[in-house]
């Protein structure tokens, strides 16, 4: 097959990073303004990574049933109204009850945009270029996240009614639809009259991979909280602490956050691809915590916000990289969706559960709470892998890069 360059990834993820990003920073920054406490921000946005944790159960439909492109096209369109509808409701804590279900269902069909994109990245995608492919990948996410949110608030507060700038949002993530002219359609897995079969077909890869060392050492990176970047959902919500007004907020967490994230992303998958790409992932959530702790000594001004925010912006790029690298260079090829989205839905957990400690940590300890409490589970979480690593048999059962089912 023709291969791609790995930069067209970028574009195809934004809708997925641009949903995050709009939810945790417009939204959670005028439910706070309007009188929600920061725990229940934390809990409307930790209930949209409910989807994105259990996305594995329907994974193998997206491998046995539609085209890669075709569902990227469906899911795009219906991603892109839900950004829509959550902005047209009213932030208010009247209408979280909506809220819940606009969040739940966008974020429902965001999880087979980001299958077809991560199907699609498997498949074009060289073992040398790993590191590079999910650096761009998550350049995207994580770049989105930060466009979208950033660009939501300042639209919300600039524009007459709010959803006029969910509008804006929506119609920019139905754009990327346009990026597909730029990749090949991978060819489709060998198709049974028998749904049954096919599904044991599909679960056999994935034992394969699951049952391997590295498949194993990939499984805790999923469930440890290293790097998880959950203080990121509540910048927002916590911006008063730091006296940091609305401008900055959408600035410093969602323009600027988005271009440094994404930078860290590129730098990150560069650096995967030049070292053992699981000690590249350990020496990111370290970097992580070690501006956690900095940013929890320094002063409560909005300068600070503002440096320390890109600081953990940044990092935050390097260890999404970090680990969409080591998830491509376990799995091969095969029901890539599948298997993808295991890892990638396991990956949600600590994402969930730190925000939801983060949230508790703010309403007992205050901002400094939040920070260290993050640090010290981060670095709890790189000894127990450590730990667990070296306790783990080297002999890897092999995993044929060229799987086909």
């Amino acid at each position: 097959m023709r291969r791609t360059h790995p930069s067209v990834f970028l574009f195809l993820i934004v809708p997925f990073g641009a949903m995050g990003g709009y939810l945790s920073v417009a939204i959670g920054y005028q439910l706070t303004q309007a009188g929600v406490s920061v725990e229940e921000v934390a809990a409307l946005i930790a209930a949209s990574y409910i989807p994105q944790t259990w996305k594995f159960l329907w994974a193998p439909v997206a491998d046995m049933t539609l085209s890669r492109k075709t569902w990227y096209l469906l899911a795009g369109l219906v991603s892109a109204l839900g950004i829509f509808v959550t902005g047209a409701v009213p932030a208010d804590a009247a209408s979280l009850p909506l809220l819940y279900a606009a969040v739940l269902v966008s974020s429902v069909a965001s999880t087979f945009l980001a299958m077809a994109t991560e199907s699609l990245m498997v498949y074009n995608t060289p073992p040398e270029l790993q590191g590079r492919a999910g650096g761009w990948f998550q350049a995207g996410n994580l770049g989105g996240n930060g466009l979208g949110g950033g660009a939501g608030l300042w639209l919300a507060q600039t524009l007459p009614d709010p959803w006029m700038a969910a509008a804006v949002i929506a119609v920019a993530c139905a754009l990327c639809c346009a990026a597909l002219w730029f990749v090949p359609e991978p060819p489709p897995l060998a198709r049974t009259d028998r749904y049954g079969r096919q599904l044991i077909a599909v679960l056999k890869d994935l034992w394969q991979v699951v049952r391997a060392r590295a498949g194993v050492l990939a499984l805790l990176i999923c469930f440890l909280p290293i790097g998880s970047g959950a203080a990121s959902n509540l910048w927002s919500a916590v911006a008063d602490d730091w006296h940091a007004s609305a401008n900055t907020v959408a600035l410093a967490t969602g323009v600027f956050s988005g271009i440094v994230s994404a930078l860290g992303c590129v730098f990150g998958g560069y650096g995967a691809d030049r070292m053992d790409r699981k000690t590249a992932y350990i020496l990111y959530g370290l970097l992580m915590a070690i501006s956690t702790v900095a940013m929890a000594m320094a002063p409560r001004t909005e300068t600070m916000y503002v440096v320390f925010t890109q600081i953990y912006a940044f990092i935050q790029g390097l260890t999404y990289a970090g680990f969409t690298a080591v998830v491509l260079e376990t799995i091969g090829l095969g029901a890539a969706a599948t298997k993808y989205n295991l890892y990638a839905s396991l990956s949600n957990m600590p994402i969930a559960y730190m925000t939801l400690i983060d949230g508790w940590a703010h309403t007992r300890w205050g901002a400094a709470g939040l920070l260290n409490v993050e640090a010290a589970f981060g670095v709890v979480g790189i000894i127990v892998f450590i730990a667990l690593a070296m306790m783990l048999p080297r002999r890897a059962l092999p995993v044929s890069p060229k799987q086909a089912i």
